[in-house]
């Protein structure tokens, strides 16, 4: 059984980051998305497939006058236009709205090219996913909100995916998380279950905004926030009770919402690019090594890891079940052709017998370390710090070294994310 998809275009582009927000009363909270965003931004930016084809892309420069040219625009015009959208949630405007869209227009000015082809491909998914449950299609903005489009992204808090689920409550909706894989990043299963979340949020709180808000901080914060306001119902009433990143997150979303509907309003004309890499799907039954699909189908590692970013450790588990791997098309006839030599190769692999390691010495037990183990430590030494190669940036070396950009410029007195080509950092 086959899925057909065209998905290069999506990976081929990079989105946008937030900016702070210029409202003194929501400036720690754009903060914080915006931090969040950069991140997310980065991670598809370093990706092998950006870096393989983005050669062809080109961006507008942004508007110097941005900033400007939105401010001399009535709070009157952008509410009308908000209440001129046909949508089942509000769009409430006010200030706190207000300062997101100045946020996105400021950051998206040279770059909305990027967030409209990457639409085009994703909102008919979740369109689907989010009629099947009865939810209200405006919610396919919140993907840009949650994680920038990006199937890889990753919150501080652990969350993954294109809708950003949590580990429980991802298993709570049928979505496998072990150590082999991961579908919270699945684009196809990820955006049934997050329909069918927010649906059955909807029906504790009776309120789309509350279920929202809920969607973004637990159900359990949106009770506490309630309770706190003296029985209040509504998102904002409860706003100064909710937790700091929640109370951006309903302006985050209808800005969001705005800005995709509205972009022409503000001199925005982006390029789009139409040729798209085209690519097949294959549900698979037995067990399958990446390291074999590159061998005999010639797909390099990167680029398989990129369009199957649901399996974690370069294999997909297919003994017993029944799971998909995407290859681009023209690939597609050489795994037909090989299949047999790479289920093979993967079980023999798979088969073969483990090493056996041997418990620990307790501690006055323990013989003295020898000279190997001296050379891990001095490797381990060694490890703690990076020369920086041409062409890196702060989020891949952090993410090679599993640490955080703001932890390397803090070792190291950074003052800006730039850095140079043989500069020696220290990560740990």
């Amino acid at each position: 059984m086959k899925r057909f998809c065209y998905i290069g275009v999506l990976l081929l582009f990079l989105l946008p980051s937030f900016a702070r927000a210029q409202h003194h009363s929501n400036h720690a909270e754009a903060t914080d998305m915006a931090d969040q965003f950069v991140t997310n931004y980065d991670s598809l930016l370093n990706s092998y497939v950006i870096n393989k084809y983005a050669a062809s892309t080109r961006r507008h420069r942004a508007n110097i006058n941005a900033d400007y040219a939105f401010d001399q625009i009535p709070d009157s015009v952008i509410s009308r236009r908000l209440q001129s959208l046909h949508t089942i949630i509000p769009m409430t405007y006010n200030s706190e709205v207000r300062s997101y869209i100045r946020m996105y227009l400021n950051r998206m000015r040279g770059r909305l090219d990027v967030m409209l082809t990457l639409s085009e491909f994703y909102y008919p998914i979740f369109e689907e996913a989010l009629a099947r449950y009865d939810v209200p299609e405006e919610l396919k903005h919140l993907t840009i909100v949650e994680s920038a489009m990006n199937p890889q992204a990753t919150s501080r808090v652990g969350a993954a995916g294109l809708w950003q689920f949590m580990y429980t409550t991802g298993k709570n909706y049928g979505l496998e998380v072990n150590s082999i894989i991961d579908e919270r990043r699945d684009t196809y299963k990820s955006s049934d279950a997050a329909a069918h979340y927010i649906h059955d949020l909807y029906h504790v709180f009776g309120d789309w905004h509350l279920a929202i808000a809920a969607y973004n901080c637990g159900p359990g914060n949106i009770n506490k926030a309630i309770a706190r306001s003296g029985g209040k119902r509504d998102f904002w009433q409860i706003y100064p009770y909710l937790p700091r990143e929640t109370r951006g997150y309903i302006p985050a979303f209808i800005a969001a919402t705005y800005i995709m509907n509205f972009y022409p309003e503000h001199g925005l004309h982006p390029k789009r690019v139409t040729i798209p890499l085209r690519t097949d799907t294959i549900m698979v039954e037995r067990n399958m090594l990446f390291h074999y699909v590159n061998k005999y189908t010639g797909v390099e590692m990167e680029e398989l890891r990129t369009l199957n970013p649901q399996y974690r450790v370069d294999m997909i588990p297919g003994e017993g079940n029944s799971y998909p791997l995407c290859l681009p098309t023209d690939k597609m006839n050489d795994l037909i052709l090989w299949a047999d030599s790479i289920f093979l190769a993967s079980e023999d692999s798979l088969s073969r017998r483990t090493v056996a390691v041997r418990p620990a010495a307790p501690e006055e037990t323990r013989p003295a370390v020898s000279n190997n183990h001296r050379n891990t430590r001095k490797n381990s030494q060694a490890n703690a710090y990076h020369r920086v190669r041409r062409g890196e940036t702060l989020t891949a070396i952090a993410s090679k070294h599993g640490t955080t950009v703001s932890k390397i410029k803090k070792l190291n007195g950074l003052k800006s994310d730039r850095i140079r080509e043989g500069q020696r950092l220290k990560v740990r």
